[in-house]
C-alpha cells in the first residue's frame, strides 16, 4: 500500500474527505494535513508497540580522549547494543547500567580506560543552551579514540510522501513589513500543507524556517507566501524546494503489513471525527487484530529459527 492508496482508503472507509478546519488562532488546516496527523500518530503507536527489526540500525562514532559523554543519533529512539571496535575488528559489548552507577564507579575525570558500561544520560548542554539531542555517558572515560558501533532502534521515514525538508537560495522580494511571521502557509508547487516561519529585514524575506512540512512536494517545486500573512503588502519573494522526503510514498509498513497501517490510521482518524462509538470499537478490534499478527512476525517469527527453536506443531485433535 501506498501513501496514496492509504489516503483514498481512509477518505472511503470512513465517507470523509476531511475539509479544511479552522482553528482558534485564525489558521486553516487542510486535509491532508489532518489525514498526515492520522497515519504519523498510527505509525509511532506501531513502531512503539512492535521490536520490528526494520526499525533497528547500526551507526559508527569515535569517542574523544577524556571526554565521557557520546552524542546520540539525531533520529535515535532507544538503544540495541554499543560496543568498543578494537584495532583487530574484534568487538568488545559495553553493558547498561544506570547514570549513578557510572558515576560511582568512575567518580574522578582520572579514572581513563576503555569503556566498558554506558547509560543514556540526557539532553546536551552547550554554552548553557540545552539541546533536544540525548547524549550517553560511558564509563570508564575513555583514554583513546575509540571506535564505537550503536545498535539502535529509531523511527523510520514515513509513509508521507513528499514531506518539504529543506528550501534553497531565497529571492527576497520587496515592500514586505519588517518583522517574525510565525505559521504562514506556503502557496505554489505540487504540494500542500507546508507552513513555515518568515523573517523580513530591511522590506525583504531574509530567512525561511519550515515548522510543518506538508506532503507531496518535489525538489525543484518553487513556493512562496501570500503578502497577507506577512504584513501585508510586498511582492516577489520565491524560494526553491530542495529536499523532500521519501518521493514515492511507500514503506516497510504499507509494503508488508498495511492492515495493521489501514486500521490504526482510521481509528485516529474516527476519533478525531468523534464517531459513533461502535464503529471506533470495530476499527479498535480489527487494529488490535491487525497488531497481533504483526506482533507475531516481528517479536516472534524474526526472532526464531527452526533449527534453535524447533518448528511450531499444530496440535491434532
Amino acid at each position: 500500500m501506498t501513501y496514496d492508496e492509504l489516503v483514498t482508503s481512509i477518505q472511503s472507509y470512513t465517507e470523509n474527505q476531511f475539509p479544511d478546519v479552522y482553528l482558534a488562532d485564525g489558521t486553516t488546516e487542510g486535509s491532508s494535513t489532518q489525514i498526515n496527523r492520522f497515519i504519523q500518530q498510527a505509525e509511532q503507536r506501531i513502531y512503539n508497540m512492535i521490536q520490528f527489526p526494520s526499525i533497528r540500525k547500526n551507526v559508527t562514532g569515535t569517542t574523544t580522549i577524556s571526554n565521557k559523554y557520546l552524542s546520540c543519533p539525531d533520529d535515535f529512539l532507544a538503544t540495541y547494543s554499543m560496543a568498543v571496535i578494537n584495532a583487530d575488528g574484534s568487538y568488545e559489548y559495553l553493558l547498561n547500567k544506570d547514570v549513578n552507577f557510572i558515576r560511582q564507579a568512575y567518580p574522578t575525570p582520572t579514572d581513563i580506560a576503555t569503556p566498558k558500561y554506558y547509560a543514556l544520560f540526557g539532553p546536551s548542554v552547550a554554552a548553557s543552551v540545552i539541546s533536544n539531542e540525548l547524549t550517553f555517558i560511558l564509563g570508564p572515560t575513555p583514554d583513546a579514540a575509540y571506535s564505537i558501533e550503536l545498535h539502535y532502534y529509531y523511527y523510520p521515514v514515513s509513509i508521507v510522501r513528499g514531506q518539504m525538508t529543506g528550501v534553497g537560495a531565497i529571492t527576497g522580494g520587496s515592500g514586505y513589513i519588517n518583522g517574525t511571521y510565525y505559521n504562514v502557509p506556503l502557496i505554489g508547487g505540487t504540494g500542500t500543507g507546508a507552513v513555515v516561519s518568515i523573517t523580513v529585514t530591511n522590506g525583504s524575506v531574509s530567512a525561511v524556517t519550515i515548522s510543518t512540512s506538508g506532503c507531496q512536494y518535489l525538489v525543484g517545486d518553487t513556493v512562496s507566501v501570500s503578502s497577507t500573512y506577512i504584513g501585508g503588502s510586498g511582492t516577489g519573494f520565491s524560494v526553491p524546494v530542495t529536499f523532500t522526503t521519501n518521493p514515492n510514498g511507500t514503506s516497510w509498513l504499507g509494503d508488508n503489513f498495511d492492515s495493521v497501517l489501514l486500521y490504526g490510521c482510521l481509528v485516529e482518524a474516527y476519533t478525531f471525527m468523534k464517531g459513533e462509538q461502535d464503529i471506533i470499537s470495530l476499527y479498535d478490534t480489527k487494529f488490535k487484530e491487525a497488531l497481533a499478527l504483526a506482533k507475531r512476525l516481528g517479536d516472534g517469527m524474526e526472532r526464531q529459527d527452526a533449527y534453535r527453536s524447533g518448528q511450531f506443531r499444530q496440535a491434532v485433535t
